[in-house]
């Protein structure tokens, strides 16, 4: 690059008013600049003019951008920086103000800016012109009468179609013919649009940058340079999008630790939502995927309500909430109203100019209040449920404190409250929320850490609670084989979990050796079944001790379940005398098998439905070797891992070949167990029979 500039010196005449022929009203005197970089700033001073060009019948194309136009009458603009003046979004002092500020407060539209420019180079030597910086809001460039490039999207009749965020952008210059003493002359032109979304900024209007004049050697190196500064300035949000989207995976790892607690689940989506506008406004910025209209709706329609609601809720579950009642609802409408009203200020902003001034002015004003209220409604809501935390909770929700006020810093600063603060740093943006995001990252990962310290202290102490729960469930059911003068009694035992629903008692009497059995199923597994287990075996024991009829056993045992929610089971129960005659009430339960046959029974409903249900009777005798087997439905309901039951046809089968009751269970057992097994065979000896 240094060879080249030791061979091409370049020299930008700016025009000012001179004579010229007939044909051309004016010709501008120069002012001599002599180009000692690769690139000039074009200062101007440039000819602007508010509206649009009319159209030239004989060509259809735009007569202001022509080179012999006379523009001699429009205002002159100077783009040169000045001092102490900088970007308030990017801190570059090149930013100088726009229309608005130049004596054209509320207009927005079509403007137009030329200037013509003489250049003195060696032949054959290209230049460039590097798109302004930033300008408000798209503009289509003109060289010579020609369209040579455009920021936006325009149609054929010139007409804006998509609007983008500021971004780099280099256009070749055609050669330039030599004019006197070597030199080349070239008119410059831009057609600017502004609208109406961007009066709310005063400095807005036009170009806010002086485009760049660049030697074609050093196009490279500057289209670097400006994608490195705009990258730059847009760090913290590639920053914080991998922050946050780091920190919602670690939310979605706790809950594979603890399923039970949503909140993790809460934490993870809402994280995953927050950098959306980050990355919207990102790639608008840098692509054409998004136009800023489209980024906006995106923004407004999902990304900021469904985060303020989003965390709205997660508090509402990290604190175990309850009351009021109608927080979810509330927040639920609150998210709507935020995203129509949000929305509402977007395309009013866009589209309100199709709108009576008054009526379009009142909309406006009517949606910005809308959202500001809803923000202040959610930090209403979001006070409720971090007080009633902190009530609840005390400790737990001080330290949540800290973080719960990120979330109402980010709801008060865009409402405009002077509380918006930005700082420039090394070319970066640093705002309020990028000082008080991180604090928020770090202070909720610690929390939900010591979350799940807490929860795991927790489910070691169920853990043990279940332990303890099945310990009490094997003392209080019976030996796994009875000696009993005249029979022979086995018993087996599986459950499906830690604590089963299963439940039996084996009670001989010793007044007339008779022998008391009941055996049953609760609905459901679990820790809750076992509990039933244990209130329904001391209510056999108790019953069994005025009475041994297995119709009031049974009718005892339904009253003690009516009246506790859900809580429902299948029993029966049989009395066996010593003389083999058997007495069976049954209510819900499978039928018992005799010598590998189901006794054929009555239908009967379970206990705990209603208070007056009969159970079904019936009454035989055992013979000698006779064998009565009683079994839960998870033997017949064992499934294996193509989906086949075991079925009763197998239980048949076993029974069948005098399978003891260990061999029956092991066998539903080994080919899926999917509920608590329980078997219980009574064989009646023959020499009982014989002394009978």
């Amino acid at each position: 690059m240094a060879r080249t500039f030791r061979h091409v010196l370049f020299r930008l005449f700016l025009i000012a008013v001179a004579t010229l022929p007939a044909q051309v009203s004016a010709q501008s005197a120069a002012t001599t600049i002599t180009l000692g970089q690769a690139a000039v700033p074009l200062n101007g001073p440039w000819k602007f003019h508010i509206g649009d060009s009319p159209m030239d019948p004989r060509t259809g194309k735009p007569l202001w951008a022509e080179a012999d136009f006379d523009d001699s009458a429009w205002e002159t603009v100077d783009l040169t920086p000045v001092a102490g003046q900088v970007d308030p979004w990017t801190g570059n002092a090149r930013w100088v103000k726009g229309w608005q500020a130049r004596g054209h407060h509320g207009y927005w539209g079509w403007a137009w800016y030329r200037l013509r420019i003489t250049v003195t180079a060696q032949p054959g030597e290209g230049m460039a012109i590097d798109g302004p910086a930033d300008s408000s809001d798209c503009w289509q460039l003109f060289a010579g009468g020609k369209l040579l490039g455009s920021f936006g999207n325009f149609d054929s009749h010139g007409a804006v179609q998509r609007i983008y965020f500021a971004r780099p952008l280099m256009f070749p210059l055609p050669d330039i013919e030599p004019a006197r003493n070597d030199a080349g002359s070239e008119t410059l032109a831009f057609r600017v649009w502004m609208g109406p979304g961007s009066l709310e900024d005063p400095a807005s209007g036009g170009l806010n940058y002086a485009p760049l004049l660049v030697a074609k050697t050093a196009m490279q190196a500057q289209s670097r340079l400006d994608w490195q500064e705009a990258l730059l300035v847009r760090a913290d949000q590639g920053a914080y999008t991998v922050l946050f989207w780091s920190l919602a995976i670690l939310a979605a790892s706790l809950f594979l630790f603890d399923r039970s607690d949503p909140v993790y689940l809460w934490v993870a989506a809402t994280l995953l939502i927050s950098p959306l506008g980050y990355l919207a406004h990102t790639l608008c910025a840098t692509t054409d995927w998004f136009d800023a209209r489209s980024m906006n709706v995106l923004v407004d329609l999902l990304s900021d309500p469904l985060q303020a609601g989003g965390w709205t809720i997660v508090w509402w579950h990290w604190f175990h909430a309850r009351r009021p009642v109608w927080t979810p609802k509330a927040v639920a409408l609150l998210t709507a109203m935020y995203a129509l009203s949000l929305t509402a200020q977007t395309l009013i902003a866009d589209y309100g100019f199709v709108l009576p001034h008054g009526l379009g002015a009142w909309l406006a004003g009517a949606s910005a209040w809308s959202s500001n209220l809803t923000r202040l409604a959610f930090i209403l809501v979001l006070a409720l449920v971090v007080s009633a935390g902190i009530r609840k909770q005390g400790k737990e929700g001080w330290l949540a404190l800290p973080v719960v006020l990120n979330m109402a810093v980010e709801l008060i600063v865009p409402t405009n409250f002077g509380v918006e603060v930005l700082w420039h740093w090394h070319g970066m943006n640093l705002l309020i929320w990028d000082l008080t995001d991180p604090l928020f990252v770090v202070l909720l990962g610690i929390l939900m850490l010591r979350r799940l310290l807490h929860s795991l202290k927790r489910q070691r102490q169920i853990a043990l609670d279940v332990k303890q729960a099945q310990e009490v469930q094997q003392v209080i059911l019976p030996e796994q084989r009875i000696h009993l003068p005249g029979f022979v009694i086995e018993s087996e035992y599986r459950p499906a979990l830690e604590v089963g629903g299963d439940f039996f008692q084996i009670i001989p009497s010793e007044t007339d050796n008779s022998l008391l059995i009941v055996a049953g199923d609760i609905t459901g597994k679990g820790l809750k079944a076992g509990m039933l287990v244990a209130l329904l075996v001391g209510a056999i024991r108790s019953t069994a001790d005025w009475t041994r009829e297995p119709v009031a056993i049974l009718k005892a045992l339904n009253q003690r379940l009516i009246g506790r929610g859900d809580a429902k089971a299948t029993c029966l129960a049989l009395r066996i005398d010593r003389d083999g005659s058997v007495t069976l009430a049954n209510a819900g339960h499978l039928p018992p098998y005799l010598n590998g046959e189901p006794l054929a029974m009555e239908g009967a409903l379970p206990l705990g439905i209603i208070e007056a249900a009969e159970p079904s009777v019936m009454d035989f005798k055992l013979q000698a070797n006779d064998k009565l087997v009683l079994v839960s439905d998870g033997i017949a309901e064992a499934t294996d891992a193509a989906g086949n039951l075991f079925g009763f046809d197998r239980v048949r089968e076993l029974l069948r070949r005098s399978g003891t009751a260990a061999e029956v269970a092991h066998a539903a057992q080994v080919f899926g167990q999917e509920d608590d097994i329980s078997v219980i065979a009574v064989t009646r000896s023959a020499a009982a029979a014989s002394v009978a």
